[in-house]
């Protein structure tokens, strides 16, 4: 802000963003206004467990939990969907100063899916951890591109913080490591690691001391399981006496979606004796996952590249089931109490956290308009499939060209971090909507990296990859 009152220029030569800024937060009012105080997610009632109850979940890290315990002293989820709100709009303009790299009308054009998707603020006010997560993978990419290495450790810690909100953040892990191997900077790559490992295994100690098992979670099994079903075939795996239990006879085509496996009363995994997510339970669960892999593996492919294509579609098919899809659309009437008596247990919860009566109220004219604006405003599957070829089709025309670059693209870790957070869900769970949002950003941000020539500083002022830049140039 300095800046812009050094510079009234400044406000002209971002008024674009700007707009787009301002016209995100009027949308986030609305869905404060419309739909009071949040919206709720079968989930959301086991974090509010852990909140009250502070030790390892079974089946999601503690991460989200420990956020909704900061904001406690509130009293009220309203705080909760107004910070996440607060990181939505500070993803946008993350991805603004990072994309400012390439023209400032691309830059913009990268914020809007984060700023303008009615879906992406819809996500914002259900009480889950995607918008968390997705704001520390942003922050991390962000930093990552400042090449500074006081900036490594807090990347190191971002990581660690994305990973115990979703275990899906595990990967990035090695991926951020892996960038500054590629840029010859091993021993930031060294600190990078430590910053991020120590935390995480400290919750892994947690949940060792708390269920003596090794792990961040309990429920790997049975995920990879689920997955599985989709195309298991007991006659081709043959498997032993004691994994026969899990078999399913039906044949794949007529089986429910994966979730299915997992939650649903006639399930093989949950008919077994105790809870589902016991040790013996998860390793058998994973123990058949694993021969099913290994039997059918094209099979496999073939399932994972079925469930990933439902990320790039041009419409919005109602999938897994009308009761989960139902859940990522504003509501036109209130929904009802939790069924299911975990969910129960959450919401008496719920009610000290709030200290009243929870729910969400919904308030006309306010939810109609976004209601309205949902069924038009959404980022189409086809448009982020093209977001994601841009990078890698600029690279080979500038190749073709004879423009090469002294190192790794600016582009390649967004990029990396958006692949792996689309593929990894549907090769190890399923498709789900909701895991798609953390993703575009980083997805859109790559595409801007990549319009013009890379550009990143390095440490000590020296010039960029292999460009005639002078590094005393304002970005």
């Amino acid at each position: 802000m300095a800046e812009a009152r050094a510079d009234p220029s400044w406000w002209k030569r971002h008024r674009w963003f700007l707009v787009v800024l301002a016209l995100g937060t009027v949308l986030r009012a609305v869905a404060m206004l419309g739909y009071r105080p949040a919206l709720w997610f079968p989930d959301s009632y086991t974090y509010i467990v852990t909140v009250f109850r502070p030790r390892p979940d079974l089946v999601r890290p503690a991460g989200y939990s420990m956020f909704i315990k900061l904001l406690e002293p509130f009293h009220g989820f309203g705080m909760v969907t107004a910070v996440q709100h607060l990181l939505g709009l500070a993803t946008g303009v993350l991805i603004y100063r990072v994309a400012r790299r390439a023209p400032r009308w691309v830059a913009t054009l990268a914020t809007v899916p984060v700023l303008l998707d009615a879906y992406q603020v819809q996500l914002e006010h259900l009480l889950v951890s995607d918008t968390l997560f997705m704001f520390l993978v942003v922050a991390a990419v962000a930093l990552c591109m400042t090449e500074r290495r006081a900036t490594v450790v807090a990347i190191g810690l971002l990581l660690a913080a994305a990973t115990l909100t979703r275990t899906i953040g595990q990967p990035l892990i090695v991926l951020f490591a892996a960038w500054f191997v590629l840029r010859r900077r091993v021993g930031m790559a060294g600190v990078l690691l430590a910053a991020a490992l120590v935390p995480v295994i400290a919750y892994g100690g947690w949940f060792y001391a708390t269920y003596h098992r090794v792990g961040l979670v309990g429920a790997n099994g049975a995920f990879l399981y689920a997955r599985t079903m989709s195309f298991a075939d007991c006659a081709k795996m043959d498997p032993p006496a004691d994994l026969r239990v899990l078999c399913d006879p039906r044949p794949p085509e007529r089986r429910p979606p994966s979730q299915e496996y997992i939650w649903a009363k006639d399930s093989p995994l949950v008919r077994l004796p105790g809870i589902t997510f016991t040790k013996e339970t998860d390793d058998l669960a994973g123990r058949f996952a694993t021969q099913a892999i290994t039997s059918q593996p094209l099979d496999y492919a073939a399932s994972v590249l079925t469930e990933l294509g439902r990320t790039f579609t041009w419409g919005r098919p109602v999938y897994p089931d009308p009761e989960v899809y139902g859940y990522y659309q504003f509501p036109v009437t209130e929904p009802g109490p939790p069924g299911r008596y975990p969910a129960q247990v959450g919401a008496d919860y719920a009610k000290l956290y709030e200290q009243g009566a929870i729910g969400t109220k919904i308030v006309e004219p306010f939810a109609g308009w976004l209601r309205a604006y949902q069924s038009v405003a959404r980022l189409p599957g086809l448009v982020l499939l093209g977001a994601l070829l841009v990078p890698p089709v600029a690279a080979f025309a500038r190749r073709r060209r004879g423009r090469r670059l002294a190192g790794p693209p600016a582009w390649l870790v967004p990029w990396s971090a958006a692949v792996v957070l689309l593929v990894t869900p549907a090769a190890v769970a399923e498709f789900d909507y909701r895991y798609v949002l953390p993703a575009v950003p980083l997805a859109c941000l790559a595409a801007a990296l990549s319009i013009k020539p890379d550009v990143l500083r390095q440490s000590g002022g020296d010039n960029e990859f292999g460009h005639d830049i002078p590094p005393n140039v304002r970005l």
